[in-house]
């Protein structure tokens, strides 16, 4: 199989790269805007190539995309610039307009768990209030179901993304968790109502591999939230303060009403899309998807694992 992957020098892309190279035998194109950045090793088997190009120019690879077997789409832009809704909506889409749907077989697409509702369905302030982020990836949602390779789409959709080390790029979530302990003293005193997911990088990708090998039979778009079991904001305070032996006495309930107090009396600015968060407060999903659904072990299954990777 011939797999084309954008995103390589991201965070879950090194994780992908190491998985798929390592443990598959597939021809591996990894399209990647700047190779100096590339830390997962390239020349470890044979069937590697490193393309220099990004989205912007995608059309100059056409005519190897019409080889292609098989697409893993995870290059995104966060925002920040007027290019994010051109790059993570109109040039995605023109990548998938290269593809021969006659050969690709699979197109496995990333976006973000932050545009969905417990139940799945779009969550209409992630297009009315979202950052550049995740406007650009509920639209990309939105109009990538109807291209004509939708039959063959997987639609992943990540919760809180953990990984990197000294030989991966560290996720967003994870380069600030070191610093957990500057806050926990006041956090454990502090009882909040709030539930998430999370999921290591590289049980993404060993997700990412098995969906590669079993597409879905079904005559329509797949789509898998990527988490782990939820949890909530008074269990993560809860295992932390265990994890570093810190008593909790007694708890304070954070009210919205408080909350918003003391965001007046500190004159914490806050973006519509943020004071929608803590407004909403539960980004949990139903029915979320990590190795272990599929029988294969999970490298990051619990948040003392998180904290031990993470030398919190």
């Amino acid at each position: 199989m011939r797999i084309f992957i954008t995103g390589g020098s991201g965070c879950i892309g090194h994780y992908l790269a190491e998985e798929l190279i390592h443990n598959t035998n597939h021809e591996l194109f990894f399209l990647v805007r700047n190779p100096a950045k590339i830390q997962f090793d390239s020349e470890a088997r044979s069937g590697v190539t490193i393309l220099k190009g990004d989205l912007e120019n995608i059309a100059q690879f056409q005519e190897l995309l019409k080889t292609i077997d098989g697409a893993i789409l995870a290059a995104t832009i966060w925002g920040g610039t007027q290019e994010t809704l051109r790059i993570n909506v109109d040039k995605t889409l023109e990548l998938l307009d290269l593809l021969a749907p006659e050969t690709c077989q699979q197109v496995i697409y990333f976006s973000t768990a932050s545009i969905l509702d417990y139940h799945h369905q779009p969550l209409p302030e992630a297009k009315e209030l979202g950052t550049d982020y995740i406007r650009s990836k509920y639209q990309c949602y939105q109009k990538i179901k109807q291209h004509s390779i939708a039959s063959k789409l997987s639609i992943v959709f990540p919760t809180l993304v953990l990984g990197g080390d000294q030989n991966q790029p560290y996720s967003h979530v994870s380069a600030g968790l070191p610093e957990v302990t500057n806050w926990v003293n006041i956090a454990r005193w502090i009882k909040a109502d709030g539930s998430f997911h999370f999921i290591h990088a590289k049980d993404i990708a060993i997700t990412v591999n098995y969906l590669i090998h079993h597409p879905s039979r079904k005559e329509k778009t797949r789509e898998i939230v990527l988490g782990s079991a939820k949890i909530t904001a008074n269990q993560l305070i809860e295992n932390l303060c265990s994890y570093l032996n810190k008593p909790i006495y007694f708890r304070i309930p954070l009210s919205i009403a408080l909350a918003n107090f003391l965001i007046f009396i500190f004159r914490i600015e806050m973006a519509q899309w943020d004071r929608f968060c803590l407004q909403y407060r539960h980004f949990s999903h139903e029915n979320p998807v990590n190795p272990e659904t599929f029988g294969l072990e999970t490298y990051c299954p619990s948040l003392n694992d998180v904290f031990k990777q993470h030398n919190v």
